[in-house]
């Protein structure tokens, strides 16, 4: 598959903007932040989730617990990816038991990633409830999955990449379409 035209659909202010307003409805969904932790999905949703937790303390002046979730163990499609894994770390430095999960990604695709996400929190313990905010839903899921909290719907075609680069590990925040 050869890629040739890339399309900047969101800047570095419209990513801020964006992380801003979801915190500002998880806070209002939530009716506050008492019982809240973020788990980010190694590796730009554990950036994403930092970036959250922090906008939701720039408004509640609260700290909510940040945790980072390495999911390669779960997928379904291990063995076609990489047939040997390679597993980066989950760190997760709370009980996940009767909390309020806040599961972060990046790109909604497929569902596959939050399903396997889901298995292995539910694996540490049981939530209250685990609910899901991406930066961006692209569509075409083969999962019923969907998330509470979404950036920005891109509908795209599947021949089409959504690439979120963010400072932290990309030195450039802004999300690509690459067709």
């Amino acid at each position: 598959m050869e890629y040739s035209h890339t399309a900047i659909i969101m800047n570095k202010k419209d990513i801020d903007r964006t992380l801003l307003r979801m915190a500002h409805e998880i806070i209002e969904k939530n009716k506050g932040v008492e019982g809240l932790a973020i788990i980010g999905i190694k590796t730009r949703g554990e950036y994403l989730a930092k970036r959250i937790s922090d906008y939701i303390y720039s408004i509640e002046k609260v700290n909510i617990p940040v945790g980072v979730l390495d999911i390669t163990l779960y997928r379904d499609d291990l063995k076609e990816k990489q047939p040997q894994a390679i597993v980066v770390k989950t760190a997760i430095p709370f009980p996940v038991a009767e909390k309020k999960i806040l599961l972060v990604d990046d790109v909604l695709y497929t569902g596959r990633t939050i399903r396997a996400a889901m298995d292995a929190i539910v694996d540490l313990g049981r939530p209250q409830c685990i609910q899901l905010a991406v930066l961006i839903d692209r569509g075409h899921r083969e999962f019923p999955i969907r998330a509470d909290y979404v950036g920005k719907n891109v509908p795209t075609s599947r021949r089409e990449l959504v690439k979120v680069r963010l400072g932290e590990v990309d030195k450039l925040n802004q999300v690509e379409i690459v067709k």
